[in-house]
């Protein structure tokens, strides 16, 4: 066993006679003392970086089309992100006490092969928000070209994308690829440069917009009357879900943290506090271009065109920025681990990114969303919240079965604690399987894949709660049927 820093080069060492080179490579090896030196202000950059972005400008101000107040909307967007850092926290502290991400984690519960299954799980998810986020990004540069007189057309009768917005799609796409092949510590560089500009051009256009529209008429808009009444519990767990995927793969960044002290504190000051900021903000907008316009913008370009050419230029370059700091961060870093773990001797991080990278440009967004716009947000972030069966299962057995101590050189070795059957828990699969089963009918009725008639009205409740009971079921089934150390 390693000492708890995990020392690469003792694993690396006993790669030939003892850990597989099918298990390891040097980017799944733990960090070295060197690699570790991310301190708190980097993480908290980081998240700060992740979180300005469209859907979360979006994230409140769309609750209020759902019959809640804006003070509601803000309160559970700050309550969602204090409930997902606690996993995200306590996953993290894996990192940087072994220096292993989160594949090679996963070891250690659903075996060395077994990994393969959350590892992919979470990688595609990335896969298809990376697309998005491109395709979003690309329409943005589109846009910013345009004010500058380029002229550019977009699509034309029965087209989903002109060649021009698919040729800034590239461009856009290729800069993400820069980013893979520079390696995380770039990304960090990139992360400290852009959340301090991104601050200061969300509080010039609260500035500007709070300048125009008194204080009295911005926070008076009403909510919307539904039937029923809004779903709090169902808003709550989408939240919940916006980062569950994150907390999951948090491992891969906190390995190159200085100290457990930083990484707690700067996820604990870059998650919940700025999420229910620029949710804010974005009530914000939108109640001001309701006021001002005549109709409420739910996106931010709408609002800056109506606002002028210089607000929309600008605004529209924060937005670039904002999409490729979280698009690089959120959706690329984790399935270049992920994909690197089906095949370590032959997928290392900058192949695992390029691989994630080109199944982007297979989703083909501008087509899929086309047809199923609504549809699509609502499967991606449901897939989501079913993933929170993976992270009961890491919780349980790194705290209350492993008592937080791995063998580190097992789990990079066929043979060792982690083989269970052939490299598979059988245990942890069926864990997995009783925690995502059940709201398997709500989710595909939700995300429109069946009709919600043909669904029981106890299983599309069930799917309102998806998170919180796939992480308590399947991590409660872990914990009786796991050997206890």
């Amino acid at each position: 066993m390693t000492n708890s820093t995990g020392s690469a080069a003792h694993v690396a060492g006993l790669m030939p006679g003892g850990a597989s080179n099918t298990l390891a490579n040097e980017d799944l090896l733990p960090t070295t003392a060197a690699q570790r030196h991310w301190t708190w202000k980097d993480f908290a950059a980081l998240w700060v970086g992740m979180v300005v972005c469209v859907p979360t400008y979006t994230m409140a101000s769309s609750m209020l089309d759902q019959g809640f107040t804006w003070q509601m909307a803000v309160w559970l967007v700050f309550l969602a992100n204090c409930i997902v850092l606690v996993p995200m926290v306590l996953i993290g502290r894996v990192g940087p006490k072994y220096g292993v991400p989160f594949p090679v984690l996963a070891r250690a519960s659903f075996g060395v092969k077994g990994a393969n299954l959350p590892a992919v799980l979470r990688g595609l998810v990335a896969c298809g928000w990376f697309s998005i986020n491109c395709y979003f990004g690309a329409l943005a540069l589109h846009g910013f070209l345009n004010i500058l007189g380029m002229g550019l057309a977009g699509p034309a009768e029965g087209q989903t994308i002109s060649t021009s917005q698919f040729m800034c799609f590239l461009a856009f796409w290729a800069v993400h690829i820069y980013f893979i092949w520079k390696g995380p510590e770039s990304i960090r560089k990139l992360e400290v440069i852009a959340a301090p500009l991104m601050i200061i051009a969300s509080i010039a256009l609260v500035v500007v917009l709070m300048m125009k529209v008194p204080s009295g008429q911005l926070f008076n808009l009403p909510a919307k009357v539904v039937e029923g009444g809004p779903k709090t519990w169902a808003a709550l767990t989408g939240l919940v879900g916006f980062w569950a995927t994150l907390a999951l793969n948090i491992p891969d960044f906190t390995r190159f943290a200085k100290s457990q002290k930083d990484q707690v504190m700067g996820q604990a000051i870059g998650l919940p506090i700025p999420m229910a900021l620029f949710s804010m903000v974005g009530v914000i907008g939108f109640s001001a271009s309701a006021i001002l316009y005549g109709k409420a913008q739910l996106f931010p370009d709408g609002l800056l065109t109506q606002m002028g050419s210089v607000a929309a230029g600008v605004g529209l370059l924060v937005i670039l920025l904002a999409n490729l700091t979280t698009n690089v961060a959120a959706n690329l870093v984790s399935p270049s681990y992920d994909f690197s773990q089906v095949a370590p001797s032959k997928i290392s991080f900058r192949m695992g990114g390029l691989i994630a990278a080109l199944i982007g440009l297979v989703f083909m967004p501008w087509k899929l969303l086309a047809t199923s716009g609504g549809y699509l947000f609502t499967w991606l972030g449901g897939y989501g919240t079913l993933l929170g069966a993976i992270a009961g299962i890491l919780l349980v057995d790194y705290y209350l079965v492993r008592k937080s101590e791995l063998k580190v050189d097992d789990l990079y070795r066929r043979g060792g604690e982690y083989e269970y059957s052939n490299g598979w828990n059988v245990q942890a699969l069926i864990a997995f399987a009783l925690g995502v089963l059940p709201c398997l009918p709500g989710y595909l009725a939700v995300s429109g894949v069946i009709d919600k008639a043909a669904v029981p009205g106890l299983l599309l409740a069930l799917f309102d709660f998806g998170w919180f009971f796939s992480l308590a079921v399947a991590g409660t089934y872990y914990y009786l049927t796991a050997k206890k150390k």
